[in-house]
């Protein structure tokens, strides 16, 4: 399974509450380009699972529709403040559907994740910049360490895959 966390783009910070922050109109262009880069590099999404706030949730959209549709889905553990545990079990449920999923949620949470992922210790030594995305191979078992890191791309460099 072919995993992508992908950070939200860059947000309004007008809104009333977190939950409503939406995607700034810099963020939603700039969102088109990265995910039109991604694409280049990954030309297909199974699925994809976002945070239930606005703005990743908003950030997801784009991506589908750069992918031509790829149904979505909200995932509540992406939102910040929850388990990872949940997301991992998340997973491995949809290992056999979904053999590349793109999670679109939060800092820290997501460099947490791909760090605990990847090594089973949890910190964030790997910090997602907006719009930025990472992708993590499991080519065996779906576990926590278990993790092989493909590449991880900062927007500026999935928006030059383009050019």
């Amino acid at each position: 399974m072919q995993v992508l966390i992908i950070r939200h783009a860059d947000a309004e910070n007008e809104a009333k509450t977190d939950e409503l922050r939406s995607l700034s109109s810099k963020g939603k262009a700039d969102m088109w380009e990265n995910a039109q880069g991604l694409k280049q590099i990954v030309p297909q999404i199974d699925h994809i699972a976002h945070s239930p706030l606005l703005r990743a949730q908003q950030t997801a959209e784009i991506i589908a529709q750069v992918y031509s549709k790829v149904p979505l889905e909200i995932l509540h553990p992406l939102a910040p403040g929850h388990p990872m545990i949940a997301i991992l079990t998340y997973l491995q449920q949809q290992a056999q559907i979904a053999p590349i999923m793109a999670l679109v949620g939060h800092e820290p949470t997501l460099g947490q994740l791909a760090s605990w992922l990847l090594t089973g210790q949890i910190g964030q030594w790997m910090p997602l910049k907006k719009g930025a995305v990472c992708s993590l191979e499991f080519s065996h078992q779906l576990e926590v360490g278990q993790a092989i890191l493909n590449w991880m791309l900062r927007p500026k460099q999935l928006r030059q895959l383009v050019d």
